[in-house]
Order: C-alpha cells, then sequence, then structure tokens
C-alpha cells in the first residue's frame, strides 16, 4: 500500500525503549527520520537507533532539564533547549558543544533549525523567540520577537515565516522577508504547533483538550478534534506523514488518530492500560512509523507494513 493511500492502516507497537535518563521530556526524529533523539530530566539529551534500540550517543552539557531538541539538515548538528535558560549547538559525531547560547531570561522551551540549518530558533518561558546565526562566533541574538504575552511553546519554521505558538492563546505569524506579523487568538492556551508537510494549515493542541486545524493563509478554523484530555498537561500533536491523519497524546495512556477529513477517530494507539500521560510525540518524515514518549520511556509505533519492512532489512 503506498503511504499516500488514503485507506488506513493501524499503527502497532514495535519497540519500547528505557531511556534511562529520568522522565522523558520529549522525542524527535530526525530530518530523514533515520534516528530518534530523546531529551531527559537528567541534564541530557541521547542519540537512538529507534528500530534496534541501540544507544548511539549521550550528549550532556546542560545545567537542568532538556526540553527540545532539534536536528539539522544534513543530520550532524543538533540544537537543544534547556530549563537552564540556555541552548546548545553540538556536533553530533564527536558530542563536542560548539556554542552555548544563553540570552534567555527564562527557561527555553522549544528549539528549531531553519531549513538550510544557519539560523536557529528558540522560544521560552520569557515570552520571546530568538534567531541565531549559529555559524558564527556571535553570541547575541540577530533578532528577538517579543509580541507574546506568555510563554512559547512550539515553533515553525517554513521558508521565510516563521509560526509560534504561546500559553497567551496565539498563534503568531512572522513574515521574515517583510518584516510583518499577524496574530490569530484562539481564545485557549496552545500547548502546541505543527504544520501540515503542504504548509498550507497549521494543528494547534490547546488547553481545552481539543485540537484545532487553522488555515495558513487567514487564520480560520477548518476542524476541530476532540478526546485529547490533557487535563493540566501541556500534551503535543502532530501529522502523519501522508498529511492525512491527526495525532495527540494524551492523558490517558494512549495517544489518539483522527481522520484530517472528517475528524473521525481512526485509532487509540495505547501504550499502558494503567494510564499516564502521553505527552511527546514525533511523526516521521516519510513513513507510517511514530515515537511516543511516556515517563521513562520511548515507544516505537509503525504500521504492518513498515515493520514487515524492517524484519527483511
Amino acid at each position: 500500500m503506498s503511504l499516500f493511500d488514503k485507506t488506513f492502516e493501524p499503527l502497532v507497537h514495535q519497540k519500547t525503549i528505557d531511556c534511562n535518563q529520568g522522565a522523558v521530556r520529549s522525542v524527535r526524529f530526525n530530518v530523514d527520520g533515520a534516528y530518534a533523539l530523546s531529551c531527559g530530566s537528567d541534564k541530557k539529551v541521547k542519540l537512538w537507533n529507534p528500530t534496534t534500540g541501540l544507544l548511539l550517543k549521550t550528549y550532556g552539557g546542560h545545567a537542568d532539564e532538556v526540553t527540545d531538541v532539534a536536528g539539522s539538515c544534513d543530520s550532524c548538528h543538533i540544537v537543544t533547549a534547556s530549563l537552564d535558560k540556555s541552548i546548545i549547538y553540538w556536533d553530533v559525531a564527536t558530542g563536542q558543544q560548539l556554542r552555548r547560547l544563553r540570552v534567555h531570561a527564562g527557561g527555553v522551551k522549544c528549539v528549531r533549525f531553519n531549513e538550510d540549518s544557519s539560523i536557529a530558533f528558540s522560544g521560552s518561558r520569557d515570552n520571546t523567540v530568538m534567531c541565531w546565526d549559529i555559524r558564527t562566533r556571535k553570541l547575541e541574538p540577530v533578532q528577538t520577537m517579543k509580541e507574546a504575552k506568555d510563554c512559547i511553546t512550539s515553533i515553525v519554521v517554513d521558508d521565510h515565516k516563521v509560526i509560534a505558538s504561546s500559553l497567551d492563546g496565539c498563534i503568531r505569524y512572522y513574515d521574515i522577508r517583510a518584516g510583518e506579523m499577524t496574530c490569530d487568538d484562539l481564545g485557549v492556551s496552545v500547548t502546541y504547533m505543527v504544520q501540515t508537510k503542504k504548509s498550507n494549515c497549521v494543528v494547534a493542541a490547546c488547553q481545552d483538550g481539543t485540537v484545532r486545524l487553522l488555515d495558513n493563509n487567514d487564520g480560520s478554523l477548518l476542524s476541530e478534534y476532540e478526546g485529547q484530555n490533557p487535563e493540566q498537561y501541556q500534551i503535543e500533536c502532530g501529522i502523519m506523514a501522508n498529511d492525512l491523519h491527526i495525532i495527540s497524546g494524551s492523558s490517558g495512556g494512549y495517544a489518539i488518530i483522527w481522520d484530517l477529513l472528517e475528524g473521525t477517530v481512526l485509532q487509540k494507539v495505547q501504550i499502558s492500560s494503567y494510564g499516564g500521560v502521553v505527552h511527546s510525540l514525533s511523526t516521521h518524515p516519510s513513513r507510517n512509523k511514530l515515537l511516543l514518549a511516556r515517563k521513562r520511556d520511548m515507544y516505537v509505533f509503525c504500521s504492518e507494513g513498515e515493520q514487515e519492512d524492517v524484519e527483511i532489512l
């Protein structure tokens, strides 16, 4: 079955990885999905082979919990965010710190690269988004965006546009070329946000338990997906590689997959019948594959077809 076939193929459990780094704060695929990265409350980031569960490298240097990580376009570098108010730019192979940038006045919650990984973007509890020229020795950001009234929860970078979500209930669109900012006020705290592959919509997880699909051009609400049950937690959302299925974590020990167009629940991806918050997730960039985080573990799920491919390899 083609990845872009509209037929939904349920995901099955492939592997559970005990990250052994305290509570796992976030999990991320690298740019091509060959590797996985986990951020921990033990102040470290770990690089994994998600198929075999093999630990490849550990990166330690932050003074507080690591909250997010992003891989560069060539997979040679990563940038990490921490509650110690800093971001660190790393060499993947050697584990060396190439830059430590500490200008934020609060803990850093999210990081992203631009398309060619020359600029890093960080969002913080100090309500700002900062842009860093990562290839120079400059220790100050090249631009700071200060419009948010509460913590920045996620950043999307697309060509000349930067999109930032905030707990103040707004999603802000920054046009770097035009020097303009537009704001969509959802009226409820936005805990996470991703963009569809075609870059025409954003998917926003909100504190009221609803995941919303918004048009990138005019901010109009296209659809809503119910059942996240976040309680007091900040839970992430995502979109599968085919751009047809929305996914979100929950506080009940499972993730939920919806049909993007119809809004129907296609699957509850069960991790534990004992509950627990599935708070972080990452969808594979090109395959029907998924990373989920709960407590100290990272879970790998894929379709049965993808599992057969792995066994053949």
